[in-house]
C-alpha cells in the first residue's frame, strides 16, 4: 500500500532546516517523502506542539457547515495530511476542544485515522518509540457540553480523557459518559487554566509529546501561557476572504499579544510541496 502512496506523493522540498534536538526515527516510507525530522527533548514537562493550516489571508476555519476543518483550508492537501498524521503518530496525547469535537463527528485522533494510507508505517513508528497504545485523546470543555455518544468515548479505539470543571463533570456523568473515559476536574471555574490542564494530562501516564489539534481559542490560551514549544504552520495558497460580519477564525482568538504581550517565534524549518509552504517555529517558554 505504501509503495503506491509513495509513487503518487512527491517528496517535500526542503528550503531551510535548523537542527533542533535529536532525529526522530521515521519509517522509510514516511522519511522518503517528508525528509528528516528532529524534535527537542522534553525539558521539565512534555513537549507541546501545535499544528495549524492557514490561508494566505489568515483564515483557519471557514465556519461553513461541512467546511469547518483544516481540509477546506488546505484544499485537502495530501502533504499536509501526511504531516498532521505523522505528528499524531508521534504524540502521547492529542488535545482538542469542544468545538473541534463537535465539528468532527465520528472522528478519532490517531495517525491512521488522519491518513490510512500510512497506517502500517505509523504502527511501526509508535513501536520504535516504545508507544504500545494509541495516543490519549483529550477534550477540554469547561461546561461539559459535549456528546458522550461520540466515537472516541464509546468504541474503546483510543484512550480518552475529558478535562472540565466541577459543574462540567456532573453534567457529563448525568449524560452517561462511559466509565472508561477519565473525567479530570480542573477546578470550579469553567474557564480552564491551560497550566492545570497540562499538569492533568502529564500526570495521567508517561508523556513526552503532546499535540494540540484544538481550535484557535484553546490554542490561544496555551500560547498566552507560554506552554506551546513548537508551531507547525502550513500556509495554503488560498484566499478565503471575510465580509463585514464575518465570524471566520484566525490562528489566535480572545487574547491580545502585541504590543504588550508580543510572542515572537524562531523559524526552524521551511518545506514546500507545490504551492503550499510548511513552516515550523520554536516558541519561548514561560
Amino acid at each position: 500500500m505504501w509503495v503506491a502512496a509513495m509513487t503518487t506523493l512527491a517528496p517535500f522540498e526542503s528550503l531551510f532546516q535548523a537542527t533542533i534536538g535529536e532525529p526522530t526515527p521515521l519509517p522509510p516510507e514516511i522519511e522518503s517523502i517528508y525528509g528528516p525530522l528532529t524534535l527537542p527533548p522534553p525539558a521539565g514537562r512534555p513537549l507541546v506542539v501545535s499544528n495549524f493550516v492557514t490561508t494566505l489571508d489568515g483564515v483557519v476555519s471557514l465556519r461553513v457547515p461541512g467546511h469547518e476543518g483544516g481540509n477546506a483550508i488546505s484544499g485537502n492537501n495530501r502533504h499536509d495530511r501526511l504531516l498532521v498524521a505523522t505528528l499524531c503518530a508521534l504524540a502521547d496525547a492529542i488535545v482538542i476542544g469542544s468545538g473541534t469535537l463537535g465539528s468532527s463527528e465520528g472522528h478519532i485522533w490517531t495517525g491512521a485515522a488522519q491518513n490510512p494510507d500510512f497506517a502500517d508505517a505509523f504502527v511501526t513508528l509508535r513501536r520504535s518509540l516504545g508507544k504500545t497504545s494509541p495516543p490519549l485523546n483529550v477534550v477540554v470543555t469547561g461546561h461539559g457540553d459535549i456528546d458522550s455518544g461520540e466515537r472516541m468515548f464509546q468504541t474503546g479505539e483510543v484512550p480518552a480523557m475529558v478535562i472540565t470543571s466541577t459543574q462540567g463533570a456532573a453534567r457529563l456523568r448525568r449524560a452517561g459518559m462511559p466509565d472508561v473515559v477519565e473525567i479530570a476536574i480542573a477546578g470550579d471555574d469553567p474557564d480552564i487554566d491551560p497550566r492545570v490542564a497540562l499538569n492533568l494530562i502529564a500526570a495521567s501516564r508517561p508523556m513526552n509529546l503532546i499535540l494540540l489539534e484544538a481550535g484557535p481559542r484553546l490554542t490561544t490560551a496555551f500560547l498566552a501561557a507560554r506552554l506551546v514549544d513548537e508551531l507547525f504552520l502550513t500556509l495554503s495558497p488560498q484566499l478565503a476572504g471575510r465580509d463585514d460580519g464575518s465570524r471566520r477564525l484566525s490562528l489566535t482568538m480572545g487574547h491580545l499579544f502585541a504590543p504588550n504581550d508580543a510572542l515572537w517565534g524562531n523559524l526552524v524549518d521551511i518545506r514546500r510541496a507545490g504551492s503550499h509552504l510548511f513552516l515550523r517555529y520554536s516558541l519561548p517558554r514561560e
